[in-house]
Order: structure tokens, then sequence, then C-alpha cells
């Protein structure tokens, strides 16, 4: 075990499937000899050589096409996207072709490929540096959305990420690249894709996160132990495929529902969580679902980014108004 941030575990884990799989390359912008914008593939270049590590033009749409053709031709690429909000530039290479490889010819095809990308916000960062896209990736079927928020889960879900066989979005908390250590296996291991985990037991609230506002969302669990209430924390991790059976067990359990995320509300992924508890569990619910999110405009500059995030007071209020229900 070592102490260690997230960079650092991401950092282990790309160099730990480097030296496994000589079928591994890292493709993206200044991911060679700058080691990326967070340094999270710090010093692999001299380790591994530019034919493995490759620095690539300011081109995603050229990134993401290249790393496709790798894949269908026995590579396992690693395309990096320096900001999520950069992304739309490969949204065709990504939805219609890396997610409908397999569907399109039948089988024949696979690309097994992890597209990584910082997102989130909180770091004070300029325009189309902090959007939480996930929900336009869940829409499209054939690719795994995966969202680590913590150094021991990032390890264990991009090594599964790089081990599978068919595309996967890794998504990377800005905020939390070294917001904390935690200790990390030395040694390889997976996390299963599409397996939420339930951080916190509680009885009376369920609130299911993921990303960046799970660090706030441990805070406010031991607050409402103090005042008695007992809320249940699970921690989604995967949001395609959704495990959504993990959240129906435990709202079948508290009767009560919230559901907290970073990206704006309308259609985003606590839209859908919403939606399937109602289909599935609407009897055990005693109150409302409530959701509380980041709010249906353009990330904001950075005067009120902490008033458009999620935050101690927005979730209070949700906490605090679900518990009234009987």
């Amino acid at each position: 075990m070592t102490e260690m941030t997230m960079v650092q575990a991401i950092n282990q884990t790309i160099e730990l499937a480097l030296e496994k799989d000589p079928s591994v390359v890292l493709l993206g912008e200044d991911v060679g000899i700058n080691g990326g914008v967070f340094r999270v593939t710090d010093g692999l270049i001299h380790k591994f050589g530019k034919d493995r590590i490759i620095d690539t033009p300011l081109a995603e749409s050229a990134i993401i096409g290249t790393a496709f053709g790798m894949s269908i031709n026995g590579l396992k690429p690693i395309a990096e996207i320096q900001f999520m909000g950069f992304i739309y530039e490969a949204m065709d290479q990504i939805a219609s072709q890396v997610a409908r490889i397999r569907s399109k010819s039948a089988g024949r095809f696979n690309a097994p490929l992890v597209i990584r990308s910082p997102y989130g916000g909180g770091v004070r960062a300029p325009e189309l540096h902090s959007d939480s896209l996930e929900a336009l990736f869940s829409h499209t079927p054939g690719l795994k959305v995966v969202m680590p928020s913590s150094a021991y889960d990032a390890k264990g879900l991009l090594l599964a990420a790089i081990e599978d066989e068919d595309p996967v979005l890794f998504l990377e908390p800005m905020k939390l690249y070294r917001a904390f250590k935690e200790e990390v296996p030395d040694h390889p291991y997976t996390i299963p894709i599409g397996k939420a985990s339930t951080l916190v037991e509680g009885n009376d609230i369920t609130i299911v996160s993921w990303g960046p506002p799970i660090i706030l969302l441990k805070k406010i669990v031991q607050i409402y132990k103090q005042k008695g209430i007992s809320i249940e924390l699970i921690d989604l991790r995967t949001i395609a495929p959704l495990d959504i059976e993990t959240i129906v067990k435990s709202v079948t359990k508290t009767e009560r529902l919230v559901i907290v995320h970073e990206a704006v509300k309308t259609n985003g992924v606590g839209a859908e969580i919403a939606a399937l508890i109602s289909e599935r569990a609407i009897f055990s619910l005693v109150a409302p679902i409530i959701r509380v999110t980041g709010f249906d405009s353009p990330y904001p500059v950075t005067t009120v980014e902490e008033e458009w995030l999620p935050n101690l007071e927005r979730i209070s209020d949700a906490i605090d108004q679900i518990i009234t229900y009987d």
C-alpha cells in the first residue's frame, strides 16, 4: 500500500498497463514531453519512448479518429482529451464510429479504446474547462462511461477500462486530482465497471452522487449523523451502464432519495435515475425525489462558481425538506 493522490494513482495505472501489454499506447495533447496539463502522464515518455507515448496536434477529432483506427487494428490506445469541454470536436468519431463499430460490423470489429478526460468545476478554470457532459455520452449506446471519485477507485476502474474489449470514456474530476491522499495497493487490481459503491450505510435517506460532490457529501453525512439522521451514501462510479439495482435496494429501505450532480439539471443523469426509481420503486417512496444539481446555464465565471455548483446550503435544504415527509 502507498498513499497516493488521484493523479499519482492514474499515472501508476497507465505505467502498469504499458508494462504489461505492448499493445497499449498513450496519445493526446502534451501527454509526452510535458506529462499532460495536470502532469498525469509525467515521466512515461522517458520510460516507454515516443512510439508509445505520442504527442498529438491540437485536434480532438484527429486524436479519437487515430485512436479508433488503432483499436480496430490490434492496439489498445488510451486517448486523452485535455479538457472535457473540448470533446465536442470529437463527437462524430465517438458517437458514430467508436461506439457503433461492434454493432455496425455485426461483431466483426470491436474498439478496445479508453478516452480519458478531466472534467468538473471548483478550480477557477476558464470557459469550456469545467463542463460535466456525462449525460451526452450516457445516451450513446455502445459506450461505457466511468467517473471515479477516489484514487483507489480510479486505479481499479482504469485498469478495468483498459482491459475492456469495448470503448470506455473515463472521466477524471479535476478538483479531486490532488485534493487528498489515500492508501492504494501497489499491485494491479480491477473494479467491475457498472457497479456502484455504498460508501456509508444508513436508514433515513438515500443520497446518490458521483465525482466531486462525493467529498462534500461525506462531510454532510457526518453532520446529519450528529442530528440523528442516518444517510446512506452511494457513489455511482459508473454512469453507463447504470447500477440501478443498488439504488433500488437502498431506496426500498430508506424510502427517500436525493440525487446530487454537477451537470446541468435538465435531462441530466439524475433525471434518468429518478425515472427508473419511479418505474421500479415508486411505492417505496414516502417523499418526492429531489435533485440538487448545476443550473441550466453554461458553466459560469468564477465569481459565482460556488453558488452554481451543488453546495452545503443547497444539499442541506434538500435533506431538510425531504426528511419532513412521513
